[in-house]
């Protein structure tokens, strides 16, 4: 038998670990995993709870989708990013409930947990303005399985139209729609173009990829309405030379198996598609309406939880929120936007207002520094607006380049991104163009059950007579 020995622990240092103050955080995306690095050497207890055991780089995700980049080359797990902040506790649970005067977090096995200090960061999700049934026809891309979904379906669109004989129906395999003309719509847009006219244009026999029609819908009048006007009309000479075609003032008003129908002004199309991707608009994730009923807090249109100067939820001075959940607007007409670097910067600023106040220290109203913002279309081409100057094409890609290489997590991540890219922009090739899961279209799958069950009909009709 093995004798274990133990190093006796003092009574004060026990006193001083019960003590500790409790930090918990709700999501390890930008603003929970910035918040539990930059509280890494603060003399308090971290709880990280998250129903996923990694972090993701969303703004990546369409590369996923599109066959550039692998899962794993944008996630990064967890308890390796925080290994070495002892401090730090990771957990993998999903907190569907608080209760704000008992302090605890409820997890959906029934479990709960004490807190002094919360965060929740929980982010978004699609938003549908009501037409929620269209997620199953019109996925979106907020997680890798949505990314990866988007991808099944793109790549299933070519195999099938590859097997196609009839024209019309061979045309709609070949397009797509892309709902939504913001920063994510744009970026899927020049991949797709990229992916279809560049990658997979020697790769198929019965089909040309050259003839695949990329079509972004955009509701106002501009392509990236958040952006300068100059930068908008470049985006959209950027989008049609790759070969997209940009419709604005578009609304997309029904969609149903495979017919989408438009909307421009007075007048009505009914088009036919069996891929349309979702990019159009998000809404906060139910852990804001959670919040709310048990603190009365108010809520915005989207879900967003309306928070104090100090990121705290109003009445509640130790419940914070942070990223995509949080509605801010102080000392600005609109709340600031859901990006990741909002959510970084709040995350940051979270774990340096807890540390002070454990300080007794007067702390200050989150500000935020806006650094600007980007999108990139395709292979030199991109537009960035830095506040200070206002850049597109080449200057503007290369600067996106360097900006998503150094926020993500992992030296691996940076390294195998990197030349991944490196080896698109000199082949045009893709290495993650697989097919996984399901190998049917829903679209065209209910299409043909149709017509087959049509055709049994008309037979038996037929027979009968």
């Amino acid at each position: 038998m093995t004798a274990v020995l133990q190093r006796p622990v003092s009574s004060a240092a026990a006193a001083r670990k019960k003590s500790q103050h409790h930090v918990v955080i709700v999501g390890g995306g930008f603003g929970g995993l910035y918040a539990a690095k930059a509280l890494g050497k603060a003399n308090v207890k971290v709880t990280l709870i998250d129903k996923r055991n990694f972090h993701l780089f969303q703004p990546l995700l369409y590369q996923v989708a599109t066959g550039g980049l692998s899962a794993g080359d944008i996630s990064s797990p967890l308890r390796s990013v925080l290994s070495k902040q002892k401090n730090v506790k990771v957990l993998m649970g999903e907190v569907v409930g608080i209760e704000p005067k008992a302090q605890v977090v409820s997890l959906r096995n029934g479990e709960t947990l004490s807190y002094d200090s919360l965060i929740v960061a929980t982010g978004s999700s699609h938003h549908y303005f009501g037409k929620d049934e269209w997620s199953d026809i019109a996925p979106g891309m907020k997680t890798i399985e949505d990314a990866l979904e988007v991808r099944r379906r793109i790549f299933l669109a070519f195999e099938a139209a590859e097997k196609e004989t009839d024209p019309a129906r061979r045309e709609a395999l070949l397009t797509f729609f892309i709902v939504g003309g913001g920063p994510t719509g744009v970026e899927l847009a020049g991949a797709l173009a990229e992916l279809a006219y560049e990658t997979l244009r020697e790769d198929f026999r019965s089909i040309n990829p050259g003839e695949t029609k990329v079509v972004l819908l955009e509701g106002m009048d501009r392509v990236l309405p958040p952006y300068p006007g100059d930068l908008s009309v470049s985006a959209k000479n950027s989008l049609e030379k790759l070969g997209v075609e940009v419709r604005t003032n578009t609304l997309v008003t029904n969609i149903e198996g495979d017919i989408v129908t438009l909307k421009s002004g007075d007048s009505i199309e009914k088009v036919q598609a069996f891929t349309v991707l979702w990019a159009a608009g998000i809404k906060a994730s139910p852990m804001g309406k959670a919040i709310a009923d048990q603190t009365g807090a108010e809520l915005d249109r989207i879900g967003r939880l309306i928070v104090e100067p100090d990121l705290s939820v109003p009445g509640y001075a130790n419940i914070f929120i942070a990223g995509d959940l949080a509605h801010y607007a102080h000392n600005s007409e609109n709340p600031l936007p859901g990006t990741a670097a909002t959510a970084m910067q709040q995350g940051s600023y979270l774990a340096d207002s807890i540390q002070r106040r454990l300080e007794k220290k007067s702390v200050s109203p989150f500000e935020y520094k806006n650094k600007g913002s980007m999108a990139v279309i395709g292979r030199n081409e991109a537009v960035a607006d830095l506040g200070f100057a206002k850049i597109s094409g080449f200057p503007a890609w290369f600067l996106w380049i360097f900006v998503h290489i150094y926020y993500l997590v992992e030296f691996d991540n940076k390294l195998l991104v990197l030349l991944q890219w490196g080896w698109h922009y000199f082949t045009s090739q893709r290495g993650a163009r697989l097919i996984t899961g399901d190998d049917s279209i829903p679209a065209l799958s209910a299409l043909v059950i149709d017509e087959m069950t049509l055709g049994e009909k008309n037979s038996s009709e037929i027979a009968e007579a």
